[in-house]
């Protein structure tokens, strides 16, 4: 069971966030995409038992903190970790059919991960969601092209010399890429220590 301290600090703001934006009284379907070390699913599935939680990991040293804190907690909305790469079409994503979820989760990975994932991250729920389903992403961004404060530039700049593919991407360009897959941005969450929650809705179709 690794731990993660971010982890373990922003669990409780994000599942606070959580709790506002959907619905507490009806059987619900959710994937966590790069789910990390597992701190996160099993906080929420605590917390939200009536819905159904599928992880998700690219990393197979994290997929097996997954297992490890699933079979500490026994929790019976959290089903078996699978093997995902974001950047792949959703075809690809563990069997997981179009239209079948009503919530998707994205914690910290935006910022340290190639662009492709990213855009496949919105290709997918674009499909993968019913129609109003919610996309949440959480992390560090730029707004219109500025990022503050001072620590976050340096992280941005950090995460720069050990990939040039990662850094902190534009809330602008978040948007945008989401509404050529029909995901709108419906809210922005300011979260401490300078990261923020977008809620993406997936329009339906009239």
């Amino acid at each position: 069971m690794l731990n993660a301290a971010a982890a373990e600090r922003n669990k409780e703001p994000i599942l606070a966030v959580l709790r506002e934006s959907v619905n507490t009284g009806r059987s619900l379907q959710a994937l966590e995409i790069s789910s990390g070390t597992g701190q996160h699913v099993t906080h929420f599935a605590q917390a939200l038992r009536n819905i159904v939680w599928q992880p998700s990991e690219f990393d197979r040293q994290s997929l097996a903190s997954i297992e490890a804190y699933r079979a500490h907690y026994q929790q019976h909305n959290v089903r078996p970790a699978i093997h995902l790469d974001a950047s792949l079409p959703y075809q690809y994503w563990g069997g997981i059919q179009p239209e079948s979820l009503d919530l998707l989760v994205n914690i910290n990975m935006i910022h340290i991960s190639p662009m492709a994932c990213t855009e496949g991250l919105f290709k997918g729920a674009g499909a993968v969601l019913k129609p109003q389903g919610l996309l949440l992403t959480y992390g560090p961004y730029a707004v219109n092209g500025q990022i503050t404060p001072q620590s976050n530039i340096d992280f941005d700049y950090s995460l720069r010399q050990r990939n040039s593919e990662w850094g902190l991407r534009d809330i602008a360009l978040l948007s945008s890429t989401a509404q050529s897959y029909g995901l709108f941005l419906e809210k922005m969450v300011d979260m401490p220590a300078n990261n923020k929650c977008l809620l993406f809705r997936k329009e339906s179709l009239v």
